[in-house]
């Protein structure tokens, strides 16, 4: 019994074989090609764009942003190494060099914007992301809510950002 059964399944494989090498007729009225030069042809004569960009949309606050997150984000990995990588090479330590920019005389103007622009991606990256949190948590997603905590974040960004340039006076160095 063991063998005619193993006789009956070897067959069958085998039928499955060679039924797989033999090409089959394609039933589809069309091919893949032409569903695609028809779709591609259909969207060149409604004017539609290849894909939808920036400009497509009108700019809203959730848009902005996570955008400015994202940004936020990437500035401050590309100033932390390469900040690191050019402190590295620089020949002196790190008070011989905090005093080669003192003896530069930069004006209180371009220090107080250079420290703007240091707090700002930083300030704005850590209270976004506690609403980033929160929205995994579950809370925030109501339109009315969306729009409250955007505005408190970019409210207690400028205030936070300000107190840093302004607030922290060091005078160890």
């Amino acid at each position: 019994m063991a063998l005619l059964i193993r006789s009956f399944a070897r067959s069958s494989c085998l039928l499955k074989q060679t039924s797989m090498l033999i090409p089959k007729r394609s039933t589809m009225a069309t091919t893949a090609y032409e569903e695609m030069r028809n779709f591609w042809a259909r969207n060149r004569k409604l004017n539609r764009p290849l894909s939808p960009f920036l400009t497509v949309y009108k700019p809203h606050l959730a848009m902005m942003t996570s955008l400015t997150h994202r940004v936020t984000g990437v500035v401050m990995q590309v100033a932390l190494t390469g900040g690191s990588i050019i402190l590295l090479c620089l020949p002196g330590d790190f008070r011989q060099n905090l005093e080669y920019v003192r003896q530069l005389s930069l004006g209180p103007i371009i220090i107080i914007a250079f420290k703007y622009i240091l707090a700002f991606p930083v300030v704005y990256h850590f209270l976004n992301g506690i609403r980033h949190l929160a929205w995994d948590a579950g809370y925030g997603f109501s339109l009315k809510t969306l729009y409250k905590s955007g505005y408190f974040v970019m409210a207690l960004t400028a205030v936070i950002t300000t107190y840093f340039v302004f607030g922290i006076k060091c005078n160890a160095l």
